[in-house]
């Protein structure tokens, strides 16, 4: 392509309606780019060393020009496989279910394509799932894997550094930070927003429903929760549940049997404060003029809801983009390291 005009490059003795069909090269994007074509190889294979500003003139370029790598090809001279693993450790009705899976997929995916390599989505729950995911990523289909809902203790993530298959963990590996890189919301921050929202309205008895305590969000999200009340913390207005919408009612219930002059509830995701509201609804309690609910994710459940929902946003998108370039990162022999990206309050009716 030419730099200028966009019309593909003839050769002597070519006519046009072959140049037209001539596939575009590395060379074109690089002439399209502005850049040079060692700066288009490298972006090409991970972005190492390459600056957001080049990074997005050779995006345009690849647009412009309608450049493909020949996958097959490249794979044979990188002995990589121009791919990576989303990894996911729960059930697989869960991916369905959880409403922060889907946009953290589609996130990884846009990231991936943009640099012309492609996702695999693989669940591993069951010992006999992790053994065949594990088996199928050491046989080099793909150059590393994004973890997603690790737990603590998770034998899943001994046998991927055992095989040597680069890894990055979406939330902080529990028991793992120094071995396994990670990109994570900022839990405890996020939940301190929240507590400190709450008690801005004039809450005063506020409870929690937190999730999985082996999972970073569920421990974090407590922690915050705690440091924010300070003396005022109860852990007789702490509850538990799985992340899902049933579990949050159930919390909600058991709560109100505690103590019923509970004023606020702050839920650790839109799922289970979604569950919340539907109990406080059939008792007879009113969101947010008798108890005020506020959940974290900000995922698409979350405006949807009755009244629409209060909610820490997660920035999925850039979770997503900023895992695909550590992971990178990591499988090129980089330094283990860890990205904390900030939640931010979103106010909606619920509180």
């Amino acid at each position: 392509m030419n730099a200028t005009s966009g019309t593909p490059v003839q050769r002597p003795g070519q006519g046009a309606g072959e140049a037209s069909r001539r596939r575009p090269t590395i060379n074109d994007v690089a002439a399209a780019s502005g850049v040079s074509r060692g700066t288009v190889s490298r972006y090409l294979n991970g972005g190492k060393w390459v600056s957001p500003d080049a990074q997005e003139a050779i995006q345009r370029a690849i647009r412009r020009t309608g450049y493909r790598a020949n996958q097959h090809a490249r794979s044979l001279v990188t002995g990589r496989a121009n791919a990576l693993a989303f990894l996911l450790a729960e059930p697989q009705d869960r991916l369905f279910a959880d409403p922060t899976y889907t946009p953290l997929l589609r996130g990884a995916a846009e990231a991936l394509t943009k640099r012309q390599m492609t996702l695999n989505l693989l669940v591993a729950s069951t010992p006999e799932e992790r053994d065949n995911v594990v088996a199928y990523m050491s046989g080099g289909h793909v150059d590393g894997a994004m973890l997603i809902s690790s737990h603590e203790n998770d034998p899943l993530v001994d046998q991927l550094l055992a095989h040597d298959i680069p890894v990055v963990s979406c939330g902080l590996p529990l028991g793992r930070t120094d071995t396994v890189p990670s990109v994570s919301v900022d839990e405890a921050g996020g939940a301190r927003a929240m507590v400190a929202h709450l008690r801005s309205r004039g809450r005063r008895q506020i409870a929690m429903i937190t999730g999985p305590l082996d999972q970073p969000g569920g421990r974090y999200r407590l922690e915050g929760y705690r440091e924010e009340l300070g003396a005022d913390y109860d852990e007789a207005l702490v509850a538990h549940g799985d992340w899902g919408r049933e579990s949050g009612a159930v919390a909600m219930a058991e709560l109100l049997q505690r103590d019923d002059e509970i004023d606020a509830v702050f839920a650790a995701s839109d799922a289970m404060a979604a569950g919340a509201m539907a109990t406080l609804r059939r008792q007879g309690r009113s969101v947010p003029d008798d108890v005020a609910v506020g959940g974290f994710d900000d995922s698409p459940l979350a405006g949807n809801l009755d009244p629409p929902l209060t909610t820490m946003h997660q920035p999925f998108d850039k979770i997503s983009a900023e895992m695909v370039a550590v992971l990178l990162e990591t499988a090129a022999g980089g330094e283990i390291k860890s990205v904390t990206l900030p939640a931010k309050l979103i106010v909606r009716a619920s509180t």
